[in-house]
């Protein structure tokens, strides 16, 4: 990183006349949110078929995991069979960092449920969970069908339950899942961004790590340290 490299310094009346422009951008980008989330409304829905999941009280259907809710939001974490806490993906984990249970409070008042499914085997997921200390429902998709099956995990659906019936109403990976990661769009408000070879920034920026590469610190997911002793922090 260069040090040198900072943004220029302007007087109060080009910085006000600048901040305004991007103020005005800003609110058009709202407003194109605004309307793709519209369009999400008026999707049609896809009916399931019965499927059941592995939880804590056994094999459920998909109708118990809204626990009487309306509306489901699940995460499919992508699972290492076998693997350490400490090999375990850093994307998923950094998902649900903030999925705390004040945040699934907020959901809950607008009539929706939030869990998270994976294909791991129920008990290498749950100890997962515990280790790092969460509290939203987990369920192992290992021996459903391949209704629940995604592209390698990393997905998040949305589902409407209406009476016993379950619908897919929406599905997104990739960056569609940024919705669920606070963190970015924090850092897309700082000089610097995210400080990813992909960004258009300017010349002597830092931007030198992959995305989503800086999300490992010495070995384990950068959440993870917060569980540990003598953390790097």
């Amino acid at each position: 990183m260069n040090a040198s490299a900072t943004p220029r310094i302007a007087d109060r009346d080009e910085w006000e006349r600048l901040r305004a422009d991007l103020l005005a951008r800003e609110k058009a980008h709202t407003r194109a949110g605004d309307a793709l989330a519209a369009a999400r409304r008026r999707l049609p829905m896809l009916r399931m078929d019965p499927v059941t999941v592995v939880g804590r009280n056994g094999q459920v259907g998909l109708q118990d995991v809204f626990e009487g809710r309306r509306m489901l939001l699940v995460y499919h974490f992508m699972w290492k069979p076998g693997a350490a806490h400490e090999k375990q993906c850093p994307g998923c984990t950094h998902t649900q960092v903030a999925m705390d249970a004040a945040v699934r409070a907020y959901l809950a008042a607008r009539d929706v449920n939030y869990a998270v499914f994976s294909s791991g085997p129920w008990a290498e997921i749950v100890a997962y969970r515990d280790f790092m200390g969460w509290t939203a429902p987990w369920y192992s998709t290992a021996d459903s069908n391949a209704q629940l099956a995604t592209r390698d995990g990393g997905d998040l659906r949305c589902y409407l339950r209406v009476g016993n019936e379950v619908y897919l109403s929406y599905e997104t990976t990739a960056r569609g899942v940024e919705a669920m990661l606070p963190t970015l769009q924090l850092l897309d408000r700082t000089p610097y961004g995210r400080q990813e070879t992909w960004e258009d920034s300017p010349a002597g920026w830092p931007h030198e790590d992959e995305a989503g590469s800086w999300w490992w610190r010495d070995g384990r997911p950068v959440a993870q340290w917060t569980r540990m002793a003598n953390a790097p922090l």
